[in-house]
C-alpha cells in the first residue's frame, strides 16, 4: 500500500506493507535508480512482505514524492536518514539500485550505527555514465526524449530479457522529468567512493547482473573488494535491472543475506 510522510514539509510517497509494522521482523528499505520510482522493486516486495516489514521509497521529486531530485549522492543520503528518523525505524537493511546503491554506500559510510546491512545492486565505487544520455538531456531540457528512453532500456536490460521488460521500464522511465533524470545521472557520474569504503563497518551484499552494461561487473567485484564484509553475487542471464529479470534468483539471495546478518528475521 502506498503511504505519505511529511518530511520536513516534504511529502515523501512510499510503498509499505502494512500500517504497522511487526517489531519481530527485520525491515527491508528499497531504494530506486535514476529517474526510476517505488516500482522497480514490486518484484520484491510483492514476494517478501509476509516475511519482512517493507519500504519502497520514493526519492524527493521521483514518483508521487514532492521535491525537485538532488545533483550529489550525500544530498540524497542525507535524505535517508530524515527518512527512516521520520518513519522511527531501527536499523534496516539498505537494499540500493544504481543511484540507490551509491546512496546506500555514502549512508553505510556517515550513518553505519543506523542501519544493519546494505545491499548494493548494479554499483560501483565509481558509476561513470555514457557522455551520449548527458549531453541529450542537457541539450533537450522541456522533454524526454524517446530514443534516449529507448537507449537506456536497451542498455538496462539483457538482449534475452528485452521483449518482456522494455515497455514496462520505459513506461516508468518516462514519468520521470528530463531535470531530475538528468540531476540523477550527473550524480552517479560524479561518484567517487574510493577513499570512503573502509569506513563501511555493516555487511554488504553486492549484486549484479553478469550482462550489466549500464554498470559492468567489474565494477561490483571491485566494490565488494573495497568492503571489508561483503558477499558478491553475480547473477547470470541477467543486466543492469538485475532484480526484474531473475527476481526468483534475487530474492533468493536478499533472503538469505538478510538472516545471515539479522537471525531474528
Amino acid at each position: 500500500m502506498m503511504r505519505y510522510f511529511d518530511i520536513e514539509s516534504t511529502k515523501i510517497a512510499c510503498w509499505v506493507n502494512s500500517e504497522d509494522f511487526d517489531a519481530q521482523k527485520q525491515t527491508l528499505f528499497f531504494i530506486h535508480g535514476s529517474g526510476g520510482n517505488y516500482s522497480t522493486w514490486a518484484h520484491q516486495y510483492g514476494r517478501l512482505h509476509k516475511k519482512y516489514n517493507i519500504v519502497a521509497v520514493n526519492l524527493p521529486g521521483h514518483g508521487q514524492s514532492e521535491g525537485n531530485g538532488e545533483r550529489d549522492v550525500r544530498s540524497y543520503s542525507e535524505w535517508i536518514r530524515k527518512i527512516l528518523h521520520g518513519m522511527d525505524l531501527n536499523k534496516p537493511v539498505l537494499v540500493g539500485h544504481s543511484l540507490g546503491s551509491a546512496i546506500g554506500l555514502r549512508f553505510a559510510i556517515d550513518h553505519s550505527n543506523n542501519i544493519s546491512g546494505i545491499v548494493c545492486v548494479g554499483g560501483g565505487m565509481k558509476m561513470p555514465v555514457n557522455a551520449l544520455f548527458l549531453d541529450f538531456l542537457k541539450t533537450n531540457p522541456a522533454q524526454l526524449p524517446a530514443e534516449i528512453i529507448e537507449m537506456i532500456c536497451k542498455f538496462s536490460l539483457a538482449k534475452e530479457n528485452r521483449s518482456k521488460f522494455s515497455v514496462p521500464l520505459q513506461k516508468s522511465i518516462a514519468l520521470s522529468s528530463v531535470d531530475v533524470l538528468y540531476g540523477d545521472l550527473l550524480t552517479c557520474n560524479n561518484l567517487d567512493l574510493t577513499e570512503d569504503l573502509g569506513n563501511i563497518s555493516v555487511p554488504a551484499l553486492v549484486v549484479c547482473g553478469a550482462e550489466d552494461k549500464m554498470t559492468p561487473p567489474d565494477l561490483s567485484r571491485g566494490l565488494a573488494a573495497g568492503i571489508k564484509k561483503s558477499q558478491l553475487e553475480i547473477i547470470d542471464g541477467a543486466g543492469h535491472m538485475v532484480m526484474m529479470e531473475k527476481p526468483a534468483e534475487f530474492n533468493h539471495i536478499l533472503d538469505e543475506f538478510t538472516a545471515s546478518i539479522c537471525p531474528a528475521a
